[in-house]
């Protein structure tokens, strides 16, 4: 059985080509996910420990505020002092304090140098070697106070070279020399991370504006002092306010942070799609191992004739399945690696940066690509085998209908029932908001789709026909006819498709749903004439200067500023928005529900209708709020107001903010006319002093659209992901075609024979492909479209907008269409060369 197996196999290696493919991209999508999680893992540990190499033991405030994205800049400042005191413990080599805070350099073109996401930093240059991880390779050290050193990465990014004079915006714009150029030990620089260093006393005046204040002070220790000893002692003489660290515990601590943060969560959204592309994998698989089995009937049962056991027959199809498996896996796990490669380099594309090092292949990394695509082979298989192995030996002496023309009762009732049960589960989900219970109606919607498939695609080819009847010579009727014939295969063959165009049309609709929600709920709080923004992602960061230099603008009325950071509320960390609460209502439509801004004070806040529905606080609350600093201090609740997109969950006050944060900037500042100026005199007013505080200035339309930019972005590289799935799903096509050439040779030749030119049967292949693939399309987009508006209920907490983008779906419908002409062309050349004798001699 095993030779004969392999022989088979051999025999038939042409017509299960597409299915190795098919395992080998879903293997290698799988693979590059889990190696570049890995080398990504790998190479923030290398750039932490690199940082951390020769520091023993790190003094730092024991403050900190931790939020989604938290820097160390929502940690708190140590007085300077403390550096003399670390100095005097014994074990101490040398110590050196640091500032370290937000600082974003231009180029020579005028540009802020830096992408989506990696940080833009400025601070005090360590004059220790041994502390310090930047070594000089141009110039010298900053000593003047407009003097300062970059990292080599952001020279060359910015076309700057040694004594030029630029601009780094702290967030105050501040006029700089360039004296030094600095490596990262041997690379360009920390990651993509801009650095800018001045000297300690400029550091501490221009980055922090609080002399006599550091971020940490960093300790080597003397020859035959372990860094845990050294930590100790020195824990022992500091302040209550501050703490010391190990320099590898501070590493590990990074490292878990961007774990968090950001690694989990990308090679999730990897991982998600490697698993989709997988699963339509399978659907590929499973439809060509029953297409074999069907078209193998007469050789199946000669063999349980002559006495193989249906056993043997089973095992002998699930031999078939490991050895396709196996030989895709290891061509997966190759072009996994190189998959690799590719995603990091689609997201620097994107502007989402990620640090340079080489590739870390890790063996579990690749023992669970192998091990996916020899289990999804192997499970897809299943069905058709045990369907073989149930092959009546009589089934040898008569031809046999490969199957039934019409589905079964039992899938009427099947099929019925999962969509019933599917619809109501997600119904029911969306109308309690609970997520859970829309995720588990989702999937059973999605399996009672693929249930009424074969159902459904009779009268759909029908309405096909409609037009497909109107081709000449008949190519049209012949196509449906075939469609028809088999709907069990047709909708087989369309499933792995209807999975890819659901997932596309699911985030269309969620994207532009969510993007239509921002834009509604952006437009209705905007009630300022301009706004000067900055970028969502890794954009600059406004000084509180810049309100002072915009109202002494000619043709400018009320300015107002917003500012978001991290806060300990009641000891949970929320995200606050920072405002002058007296003239807020000038730039932000807020719909006050209860109390009075006016009535916030210096000692208040005002807080959303959901804060206070999920905090249970309401006027005359009372608060214990701490920001970075680290002093707790008594809030009240003086006006609750209803949600806004703008506002966030709580407003504070502008005073009290500044008061307790590290380095605090505006995300927003918003700007009215004063009266008697027009909308353009405004903007040429301001624009120059925007220009110089790194902002950009915006219109109402604007504003929305730079809001919603993130989710066109994200959409663009789901799109790109999913061009995997959607090109699994088309070899499944063509590989369909391409078995059904095989078992139609004899049909396609008697066609020949009568008079069908070879065009005509190219022309019949190619419509049977569209039909095949238009329906596949038509039902994922009517699938996808309806768990997209459920995923935006799920995720959403106030209303709303239900957006549904015609065009893109449209054009996904007729790229879908399109794609079964593609993915025929090969089937339909070889239908046409087929020998007309040789056909029609055939059995």
């Amino acid at each position: 059985m095993l030779r004969m197996t392999m022989t088979s196999l051999w025999a038939r290696k042409r017509r299960l080509l597409g299915t190795s493919v098919a395992v080998a991209i879903g293997v290698a999508f799988l693979t590059g996910t889990l190696v570049l999680g890995d080398t990504l893992s790998a190479n923030f540990r290398d750039l932490f420990n690199d940082v951390s190499a020769n520091t023993d033991v790190v003094v730092r405030s024991s403050a900190v505020v931790e939020a989604p994205g938290a820097t160390d800049a929502n940690r708190g400042l140590i007085d300077e002092s403390i550096i003399d005191t670390v100095r005097k413990v014994d074990g101490v080599a040398d110590a050196e304090g640091q500032v370290v805070g937000y600082g974003s350099l231009y180029g020579r073109d005028g540009e802020a140098i830096g992408g989506n996401g990696p940080p833009r930093q400025a601070g005090s240059w360590i004059t220790s070697p041994a502390l310090n991880p930047y070594k000089l390779v141009e110039g010298r050290a900053p000593e003047l106070a407009d003097e300062v050193v970059i990292n080599r990465g952001a020279a060359k990014s910015g076309g700057l070279h040694l004594g030029d004079a630029t601009v780094v915006q702290t967030p105050e714009p501040v006029d700089v020399t360039i004296v030094g150029i600095a490596t990262f030990g041997d690379t360009d620089g920390l990651g993509q991370t801009t650095w800018t260093a001045f000297t300690l006393r400029s550091a501490q005046d221009a980055v922090m504006n609080q002399p006599g204040k550091v971020s940490s002070i960093l300790v080597t220790a003397a020859d035959g002092v372990s860094s845990a000893e050294l930590r100790d002692r020195i824990a022992a003489v500091v302040p209550a306010n501050t703490e010391a660290i190990t320099g590898k515990a501070l590493a590990d601590e990074r490292i878990d942070d961007i774990a968090k943060t950001f690694l989990n969560l990308l090679r999730t959204f990897l991982v998600v799609f490697a698993l989709i592309a997988l699963a339509v994998a399978t659907l590929s698989i499973n439809n060509t191992f029953a297409i074999t089995i069907a078209q193998r009937t007469r050789e199946l049962a000669l063999l349980r004739a002559v006495g193989a056991s249906r056993r043997q027959v089973r095992g002998a199809v699930t031999l078939e399945a490991l050895a396709i498996g196996g030989v895709s896996g290891l061509v997966g796990l190759a072009g996994g690696l190189a998959i690799a490669g590719l995603l990091k380099g689609l997201f620097d594309a994107f502007g989402g940066a990620l640090p340079a090092g080489g590739m870390d292949i890790q063996p579990r990394s690749l023992a669970v690509g192998l091990a996916a695509g020899l289990i999804v082979t192997l499970l897809a298989a299943q069905a058709p085998a045990r369907r073989a192995s149930g092959i009546a030996p009589v089934a040898a002496l008569r031809d046999a209908d490969i199957e039934p023309s019409r589905p079964s009762r039992r899938r009427y009732v099947s099929a019925t029932v999962l969509l019933a049960a599917g619809l109501a589960l997600t119904l029911s989900g969306a109308s309690s908001g609970q997520g859970a219970l829309i995720g588990a109606g989702s999937i059973v919607l999605v399996v009672g789709a693929l249930a009424v498939a074969p159902i459904v695609v009779g009268p759909v080819v029908r309405v096909f026909a409609i037009v497909l009847r109107r081709t000449p010579n008949g190519s049209g009727r012949l196509a449906e006819e075939n469609a028809r014939r088999h709907p069990r295969r047709t909708a087989a063959t369309a499933t792995a498709l209807v999975i890819g165009v659901a997932v596309v049309s699911l985030f269309t609709v969620f994207a532009a749903s969510m993007k239509s929600t921002i834009e509604d709920d952006i437009a209705g709080d905007f009630d300022a004439d301009l706004a000067v923004n900055t970028a969502a992602f890794g954009g600059n960061q406004l000084s509180l200067r810049i309100v002072d230099e915009l109202r002494s603008a000619t043709g400018v009325g009320d300015v107002i500023g917003l500012g978001n950071s991290p806060a300990l509320v009641d000891g949970k960390s929320t995200m606050v928005t920072a405002v002058d609460t007296n003239s807020v209502l000038s730039a932000i439509r807020l719909d006050v529900r209860d109390g009075s801004l006016a009535d916030v004070g210096t000692d208040g806040v005002a807080i959303s209708e959901s804060d206070a529905k999920d905090n249970h606080r309401s006027i005359g609350s009372t608060l214990t709020m701490a920001f970075s600093d680290g002093i707790s201090q008594q809030v009240t609740v003086r006006a609750v107001y209803a949600d806004s997109a703008l506002a966030g969950s709580m407003l504070v006050p502008r005073a009290m903010w500044v008061d307790h944060v590290t380095q605090p900037t505006y995300r927003t500042v918003f700007v009215n006319a004063a009266d008697g100026t027009s909308a353009s005199s405004l903007r040429a007013a301001i624009e120059p002093i925007a220009l110089r505080f790194g902002g950009d200035v915006q219109d109402r339309a604007q504003y929305i659209a730079a809001a919603t930019n993130g989710l066109d972005m994200l959409l663009g590289i789901v799109y790109v992901l999913l061009a995997l799935a959607i090109v699994i799903a088309l070899l499944g096509i063509g590989n369909t075609l391409s078995l059904a050439v095989h078992e139609r040779r004899r049909e396609i030749g008697l066609l020949r024979a009568v008079g069908q030119t070879r065009r005509q049967t190219r022309a019949v292949l190619r419509l049977e492909s569209m039909i095949v693939s238009s329906f596949g399309t038509a039902l994922g987009l009517v699938l996808g479209g309806f768990l997209g508006w459920m995923l935006v209920i799920a995720v959403s907490t106030g209303d709303t907008s239900l957006a549904v983008p015609v065009v893109r779906l449209a054009i996904v419908a007729v790229l879908g269409a399109l794609a079964g002409v593609l993915a025929a062309r090969r089937p339909a050349r070889r239908a046409a060369r087929v020998a007309i004798l040789d056909a029609i001699a055939a059995p």
